[in-house]
């Protein structure tokens, strides 16, 4: 299905980040990456301080955070309901 929207600048940077995840691990170790138009921006030991820093220089909405952690759980959710209507 294809989305309403269509493909967002934050939609590529998320693929590009999936793509290099293992090379990003090795390198950054556990960290959250700053990503802005397919580039690593900032590397920060919190999400909080990644969005505090970034939002100093960034618009809110032109760039996203991503944890690195290793494994697919940072990039993963899984959400469990026992009543669906």
């Amino acid at each position: 299905m294809k989305s309403k929207r269509g493909v967002t600048m934050q939609d590529k940077d998320f693929t590009w980040f999936l793509k290099h995840y293992d090379e990003f691990f090795e390198i950054y170790g556990h960290s959250f990456l700053v990503i802005k138009n397919e580039k690593i921006i900032g590397v920060y030991d919190s999400f909080k301080k990644a969005v505090e820093t970034t939002l100093l220089t960034e618009d809110l909405g032109s760039f996203i955070i991503q944890e690195c952690n290793g494994d697919e759980s940072a990039y993963t959710v899984q959400i469990a309901s026992m009543s669906f209507q």
